[in-house]
């Protein structure tokens, strides 16, 4: 870093490609956007105009009002996405604070367990999966979606790093004032682990509202849908309506934007945070 500050040039090219590279992100969306304004006749005109001649609601008018099943997908979608984000920031807090800061027998052991466990890809366990949510009658269900997802071994692993870079002479003084270790991680941890918390709720909500494996495994209903599901099947119907798809499409895009934009000022101090020592 410090080499590209002594040189101006190799900075400027770096910006450029960085900008280069933000347009040809942001073309596709942008237009995206603007298709889901449009009515079909202008979107199949073959025209690469950002803003809409004929501007009109009524694409998502359609997805809302005339079809009765795009709201509870809506709705699925934002109940298990919140529910396994809020449940990751307790118990993946939990366990990253158990293993920086407490003794206990089998610590080594369990945070090589963790450690091995980020090498097993998703789709390893999809099967086990499975069979342990139809033994517990949990197909089909919210339960089932958000009980193998309410824990992450990697931001267990992340959660550690933070907590063993912590001050440890604000705990001493908590210790001080009589707080036990449940005080000292509820009133002193947690609320200056903000960055490391918010890094995490972007990864966490973003990895389950684009979830896409595991609904399509257990779960059967269309009512049960969540928008990736649910949006696979809106595809089908409307395949040739790319009006009502683009409407979709950025229905299921803004409500991430909108987390990432809320937690930003967090997201890249929490990050820079949780790689340090080991």
């Amino acid at each position: 870093m410090s080499n590209i500050r002594r040189l101006p040039g190799l900075k400027v090219f770096l910006y450029l490609v960085l900008t280069l590279y933000a347009v040809i992100t942001l073309v596709p969306f942008l237009w995206a956007l603007s298709a889901s304004f449009k009515p079909l006749s202008e979107i199949i005109s073959g025209e690469l105009n950002f803003f809409p001649r004929n501007f009109t609601f009524d694409n998502y008018r359609q997805i809302f009002v005339q079809e009765p099943l795009f709201w509870r997908w809506f709705f699925n979608s934002v109940f298990i996405a919140v529910s396994v984000t809020g449940l990751n920031l307790l118990f993946n807090s939990m366990a990253g604070y158990a293993l920086a800061r407490l003794s206990f027998g089998g610590k080594r052991f369990w945070f090589f367990l963790i450690l091995a466990l980020l090498a097993v890809p998703t789709q390893i366990t999809l099967i086990p999966t499975f069979l342990i949510l139809k033994a517990f009658g949990w197909l089909n269900s919210y339960q089932g979606m958000i009980v193998p997802a309410m824990v992450n071994a990697t931001f267990i692993f992340m959660m550690r790093q933070f907590f063993v870079n912590f001050p440890q002479e604000l705990e001493e003084a908590g210790q001080l004032d009589g707080l036990n270790t449940w005080g000292i991680f509820r009133h002193i941890v947690l609320p200056l682990a903000k960055p490391a918390l918010a890094a995490q709720a972007v990864f966490v909500f973003m990895s389950s509202w684009n979830n896409f494996l595991l609904p399509i495994v257990i779960l059967f209903e269309p009512e049960m849908f969540t928008l990736p599901l649910g949006l696979n099947s809106f595809k089908g119907q409307y395949i040739s309506y790319w009006n009502y798809i683009m409407a979709a499409s950025m229905v299921f895009t803004l409500p991430a934007l909108g987390i990432y934009g809320f937690f930003n000022r967090y997201f890249i101090e929490g990050t820079r945070f949780t790689g340090a020592k080991g």
